[in-house]
């Protein structure tokens, strides 16, 4: 299984490549870019149901219908994006936002009184360091952001409808948004994604001063239709039926993504149909106001309940643990596992049972595993003969405090245990239980 999966994601991975570096593609190619990441959602489980999944999925099938049929060519004579096509991805941006603005008005009510952004910061799953001092900013200062969030969020969006002006300053209001976002925060690739729709906002008249004029001369030429009295190729006419049926499709499975907009019990980031072609979407409709961590502790002492035991602690790659490490500045990659960690630490291990997976995996010290830590305290050594979950609240550090000047960026408290300790031989049935391969020490 570990080899398909791996020869699917190089599969992705070396289409994407072609793409982007020669700046070459057609419908068969992008078609088959998109099949492969489905395949991969599909299997994912728990590690594919964040929202830029769908998302990425619904942007790249959409970005099927932006290439011509066949042709590899660079600039394909008479072949320019249907105005469905851009007009889809226009209705895509206005879903992401409005659909994140109006669950923010109607989730939490921190949103409504424009103190959400006091917690935000710290709150966030992945904080990178300028979300450290973006934490410290007045209170007048956040409630200004919350009010900037609602405006570019419930209002820009219709501006989509007043006009080319106004489309055009939609999609530079939001890639800036976007670009604050990237900024203040690690969401993964999630607000480089979000910038993709918002380019088809600008016509060519706006986007022509970013190429020189011998390739904007070339491409008004290839755009022109073909001369009079010659038949269009099959690839084109082809091409025109595709672009048709595609609006047709959008326009059907619009309508429950319509009725869940207007609905009083909206919900985001979910999809009506297998494909994911068109989604429901919307970011941070609830905030949490105190920020606990799962902190994986193991121990080769024969009893785990005698106070001299020595428990040490697995370090992740970006989520908060070492109170001493700097936030990491991640983004647009992504560390799926930490951010699992994230919502696992405010609910129970009962909820999230792949952590005692992860728990059994980190036990039998399995390299694939260890490798998506940062720190491994037992390497070199005999394994860890039980392991552990803590439960801590996190806070960030006052600049310029004594626990800054300490070299610490961040201040925990104990809340209690998370799991209890566990070994590998107690969770044999465990895992036998739920038919998954108990780990096998390397």
């Amino acid at each position: 299984m570990d080899n398909t999966l791996d020869c699917l994601a190089l599969a992705g991975l070396a289409g994407a490549a072609f793409v982007l570096l020669t700046g070459c593609a057609n419908m068969v190619l992008m078609a088959l870019l998109w099949l492969l990441y489905l395949s991969l959602v599909n299997v994912g489980q728990i590690w594919w149901v964040l929202r830029w999944e769908s998302q990425l999925l619904e942007t790249g099938f959409l970005g099927i219908f932006l290439c011509p049929l066949w042709t590899l060519s660079r600039l394909p004579q008479g072949s320019p994006p249907s105005r469905i096509v851009i007009w889809s991805f226009r209705w895509l941006i206005f879903r992401i936002m409005l659909g994140a603005g109006l669950i923010k008005i109607r989730g939490d009510r921190c949103w409504r009184e424009l103190t959400c952004m006091d917690y935000h910061y710290e709150t966030q799953p992945v904080p990178n360091p300028i979300s450290y001092f973006m934490h410290r900013s007045p209170w007048w200062f956040h409630r200004f952001e919350t009010l900037v969030n609602h405006f570019i969020e419930l209002v820009v969006p219709f501006f989509l409808l007043l006009g080319r002006r106004m489309g055009i300053l939609h999609g530079l209001l939001q890639i800036l948004f976007q670009v604050l976002l990237i900024v203040s925060g690690n969401l993964s690739f999630l607000n480089w994604l979000t910038m993709v729709p918002s380019l088809a906002c600008f016509d060519d008249a706006s986007l022509g001063p970013l190429f020189g004029a011998r390739l904007r001369e070339r491409a008004a030429q290839r755009q022109l239709p073909a001369p009079g009295g010659q038949r269009l190729s099959l690839g084109s006419c082809v091409r025109r039926v595709l672009n048709i049926s595609l609006g047709l499709l959008i326009a059907y499975l619009s309508i429950p993504v319509v009725l869940n907009l207007v609905s009083s019990r909206q919900v985001m980031n979910t999809s009506f149909n297998p494909l994911r072609i068109v989604n429901t979407y919307g970011a941070f409709g609830s905030i949490t106001k105190e920020r606990t961590e799962v902190i994986l502790q193991g121990t080769s002492s024969l009893d785990p309940h005698d106070p001299t035991a020595v428990w040490e602690e697995f370090e992740f790659k970006c989520k908060p643990g070492d109170l001493r490490r700097r936030p990491c500045l991640i983004s647009p990659y992504h560390y799926r596992l930490d951010w699992l960690m994230w919502f696992a630490a405010f609910q129970t291990y009962e909820q999230n049972e792949w952590i005692i997976h992860l728990a059994g995996k980190l036990l039998a010290q399995e390299e694939e595993t260890l490798s998506l830590l940062a720190t491994n305290p037992f390497a070199g050594r005999d394994p860890p003969r039980w392991i552990r979950g803590e439960h801590f609240k996190y806070k960030f550090s006052q600049p310029g405090g004594k626990h800054a000047a300490d070299g610490k960026w961040w201040i925990r408290k104990r809340i209690g245990p998370y799991f209890p300790p566990v070994n590998l031989q107690g969770l044999r049935k465990f895992f036998e239980d739920r038919n998954w391969p108990y780990p096998v020490q390397d």
